[in-house]
């Protein structure tokens, strides 16, 4: 699994405990619901680090708590 697949699934693992819709992500976040939408595409392989803030933010987590999942720790090396 790639980083930004990881990134995406936290996001929706994330929402999904806290009975939040995709568009309600995207307006706590103060980014666009495309953007949101764009992030979730499982085609798109990237994702900025500050789109990731701003959802966080709009969360209200930190970039720490955010990554502080299992699934980071598990991840292949990027480089080969």
């Amino acid at each position: 699994m790639h980083v930004k697949d990881v990134v995406a699934n936290r996001f929706v693992e994330i929402c999904k405990e806290r009975n939040i819709k995709t568009n309600e992500l995207a307006n706590l976040s103060g980014v666009t619901p495309s953007t949101v939408y764009s992030m979730l595409n499982e085609n798109r392989r990237d994702v900025s680090v500050i789109t990731i803030k701003k959802l966080c933010d709009g969360l209200d987590i930190t970039l720490g708590e955010f990554f502080s999942a299992p699934e980071f720790d598990a991840l292949e090396q990027e480089i080969k």
